[in-house]
């Protein structure tokens, strides 16, 4: 069951973040070719940088199921979505995707036996260097320079889900909760500008 699960919400943080790579392309007024590269590398991204970090076959190389989830998707966006794209959109698409893969990539982490603390790692670089991926190419000012939480939700599902793991708590409520807890922690953040303190130098004295 935990496999089969594993495998759903794989494919849903692959298709939520491939939507949220094809929506970008709309926004830029791409072809249907940039909105299926788009797509691809919004939507496994991440979780290669993951593979290749905790030196684990590359996912989509194994299943090509992936890229071929992106493709539709993309393709899907083009025909439907055409060019009335809201960004509020994109945002909650993202949101979404942050928080389901955070939790992937973290489980995936654990299930091959890394330490937990780096399964939290883990599962942050899945969950969000597919979106910097995106904003890089597309020439957008990157999320990571917004002072708005993006990264912590992130580690918060990550965090979460490894903690109730070790705990013994069952995969499924445990990776539940931890997607809402990460979502309810963007959502204030898109929907009420939650952000951390700002660094601020000491002053001169004079």
């Amino acid at each position: 069951m935990q496999i089969t699960l594993l495998s759903v919400l794989d494919y849903a943080g692959v298709a939520t973040f491939a939507a949220s790579g094809a929506l970008m392309a709309a926004q830029k007024r791409q072809d249907v070719v940039a909105f299926i590269f788009f797509a691809a590398i919004t939507g496994v991204g991440g979780g290669t940088l993951r593979d290749l970090l905790i030196d684990a076959p590359v996912f989509w190389v194994l299943d090509p199921g992936y890229v071929i989830v992106c493709s539709v998707v993309a393709v899907l966006v083009y025909l439907t979505r055409g060019r009335g794209v809201h960004e509020k959109t994109l945002l909650w698409l993202d949101a979404a995707g942050l928080c389901v893969y955070a939790v992937v990539g973290a489980a995936k982490a654990l299930s091959l036996g890394v330490h937990p603390v780096i399964c939290v790692v883990m599962g942050a670089l899945t969950a969000t260097f597919g979106g910097i991926i995106r904003d890089v190419l597309a020439g957008e000012p990157s999320i990571l320079l917004r002072r708005e939480l993006y990264i912590t939700p992130a580690i918060v599902s990550a965090g979460v889900f490894i903690v109730m793991r070790t705990l013994s708590m069952d995969w499924t409520w445990a990776s539940g909760i931890a997607v809402a807890l990460g979502f309810i922690v963007r959502a204030g953040a898109i929907q009420w500008k939650w952000h951390m303190p700002a660094f601020e130098p000491p002053r001169n004295k004079s």
